[in-house]
């Protein structure tokens, strides 16, 4: 089973459904890297994971909050699903100073756009999502880091 996969996606709508698709294999304590230039779709593929989920509220990009929680029930066990977006960081030290790595829990899953931005005091990723501008639409590249995000692409695979 491959855990690296590589889809082309048409316009926004094949974003929504790659990320609602992909929220059916998210498990608690996952962490998500979304990697990709301003634009690429990176909220928008959080917006089609929480809508895959049940979310029915506003999906916004944290980019000046910095992070959006969202309380949600994946496998009737309640999990925080947090959206971070890192863009505005200068440099690692606001990383450390931000409390944000008790976000990065057993019982959570982290979604982290700019995760460079912390350089490496972030968790890290169990899989990483790169998503590329092409033509009209855009590539996505998901890669399993861990055994668990290993398990989560299988499972995608699979459905």
């Amino acid at each position: 089973m491959a855990h690296d996969i590589t889809l082309n996606l048409n316009d926004e709508q094949a974003t929504l459904k790659l990320g609602a698709d992909f929220s059916s294999t998210l498990l608690a304590g996952v962490t998500v890297y979304l990697h990709g230039d301003l634009g690429a779709g990176k909220t928008t593929f959080v917006r089609g994971v929480l809508g895959g989920l049940g979310f029915m509220g506003r999906v916004k990009s944290p980019t000046y909050t910095l992070v959006e929680p969202y309380h949600i029930s994946i496998n009737n066990i309640n999990t925080m699903i947090y959206h971070f977006d890192l863009y505005r960081f200068i440099d690692e030290d606001e990383w450390d100073s931000s409390g944000f790595r008790d976000y990065f829990n057993p019982s959570s899953v982290c979604l982290v756009e700019w995760s460079d931005k912390a350089g490496s005091l972030i968790p890290q990723a169990d899989i990483d999502l790169y998503l590329t501008l092409s033509g009209e639409g855009r590539s996505a590249r998901l890669i399993g880091n861990t055994s668990v995000g290993k398990k989560c692409l299988e499972h995608y695979q699979n459905s």
